[in-house]
């Protein structure tokens, strides 16, 4: 996945206890700020006292660490009746404990994209989206080759792709130019769409689109298309990120692992696996420890069901028939201190590859900094501005907003997301290598807003 440009200041500094103006999380976007503007939706969050006391005990009781799940569930759980399924029954069964779940089509009944770009045979409505986006410029993948541990990118139009699709289908889903996979189309963000989806409100806590909204620059929402057979390579989503999924149309099968599992299908050089589903696991010499990684939790994902994939669950998913997906990723507090632990893995690991040159390089750790924003898609100045942006929103929500009201995030999502960032802030700060970057600049400045947040906590605790 692409990443982003730097952050900008926002301007105007926000101080005071939860008082927060309401997020809004764009559903459906244009590429002009103004038209952006008029077509932004209000989303909420319904967590409730109750929840967030959970919440809070829950992450009290990590003291801060980051557990792993071990062995996969049996079976991912199906939820299947949305009038029947509250915000407080997904923090429960699966935000908290990190699990994987399937929602039941009829959370996704009511979609545009649902309605309009599948035929009445359930495929992919090739005229359709002609006409409504055949002169948009896409990325495609080509399934084939493998470039590291995923897949070269060419740009096309979408007429070019649909043509190329028709006819790979046409030949009995091959071709010479190998399997292309339309991904990561930043449909949202681009392209005027009207009604495409509706977003859940489970996934409607989301800072990673949150933040890029407000710098009016990028997402983390996409749409992949492609044939019967076409996959993506076995990986963990960015950042650590949540992300949920949706089939407009077709069937994909997932093959998840939960956080550690990775490990054991490591080569003996370190590397992760491009395809779990490669006979070259089996070779213990190449793969010594792949007979202590248990079996993956498989899922077979119909058309118009959502899946639910938790924070650093390794997985690859593969196309069972031509289908179109809508996808996101997305962190908030259940995940922010994973993301956090994220950062500093890959800051390490970047500061190991180049250690050689720790002595004689100028400006070594900001060096390292710098080849970490290109590895990895942000650093920790860039991680800093993350959680401002967020901070800032959720200290101008009112003590007596409630998310019942209609009006967007209420007082108890706000508390939990202040107390959340207050704890990973604090790590921040206190981390060596942020105190060598320059925050002069900065404003508030990281000890500032710490101390804000803090306050905020307190307040929110009081009666």
């Amino acid at each position: 996945m692409r990443a982003g440009p730097e952050p900008q200041a926002l301007v105007g500094q926000k101080r005071g206890a939860l008082r927060l103006l309401v997020p809004r999380l764009v559903l459906t976007v244009s590429a002009p700020a103004e038209v952006r503007r008029r077509v932004l939706r209000p989303v909420l969050s319904w967590m409730d006292r109750e929840t967030r006391a959970l919440a809070d005990r829950h992450f009290q009781g990590l003291g801060g660490n980051v557990p792993g799940v071990g062995q996969a569930p049996g079976r991912v759980a199906f939820v299947s009746e949305p009038g029947a399924f509250s915000y407080a029954d997904f923090v429960r069964g699966f935000l908290l404990p990190n699990l994987p779940c399937v929602f039941s089509s009829a959370f996704t009944q009511g979609w545009g994209s649902r309605r309009r770009w599948v035929t009445p045979a359930g495929r992919p409505d090739f005229d359709h989206l002609l006409r409504t986006y055949g002169d948009v410029v896409v990325p495609v993948a080509n399934c084939g080759v493998q470039e590291y541990n995923s897949n070269p990118k060419e740009h096309m139009t979408l007429r070019d792709y649909i043509t190329y699709w028709k006819e790979y289908i046409q030949a009995g889903y091959s071709s010479p130019r190998g399997c292309l996979y339309l991904k990561d189309w930043h449909l949202c963000r681009d392209f005027p769409v009207e009604d495409v989806f509706t977003l859940p409100v489970y996934f409607s806590s989301d800072w990673l689109n949150e933040f890029w909204d407000a710098l009016d620059v990028d997402d983390y929402r996409f749409v992949y298309a492609g044939p019967a057979g076409s996959w993506s390579p076995f990986h963990a989503d960015i950042f650590r990120s949540f992300s949920w999924s949706v089939n407009v149309c077709g069937r994909k099968k997932w093959l998840l692992f939960p956080p550690g599992q990775e490990e054991a299908l490591r080569d003996r050089h370190g590397n992760l696996p491009y395809d779990v589903t490669s006979p070259a696991l089996c070779d213990t010499h190449l793969h010594p420890r792949s007979q202590l990684a248990g079996p993956p939790l498989e899922i077979t994902q119909e058309a118009g069901e959502m899946v639910f994939v938790p924070s650093g669950w390794h997985h690859q998913v593969h196309n069972l028939d031509d289908t179109i997906s809508i996808n996101h990723n997305w962190v908030n507090g259940f995940n922010l201190a994973n993301m956090w632990r994220f950062l500093q893995q890959e800051l390490c690991a970047v500061q190991e590859e180049v250690s050689e040159w720790r002595d004689s390089m100028p400006d070594w750790h900001h060096h390292c900094q710098v080849i970490m924003r290109s590895c990895s898609g942000i650093n920790f100045e860039e991680f800093y501005h993350f959680l401002k942006v967020i901070a800032e929103k959720r200290l101008l929500v009112p003590r007596e907003a409630a998310a019942e009201d209609g009006a967007g995030l209420g007082f108890e999502q706000a508390a939990f997301d202040v107390g959340r960032i207050t704890e990973v802030l604090a790590s921040l700060v206190a981390h060596p290598d942020f105190q060598r970057v320059d925050t002069s600049a900065f404003s508030p400045q990281p000890k500032e807003l710490l101390q804000q947040l803090r306050e905020a906590v307190d307040a929110a605790a009081a009666p």
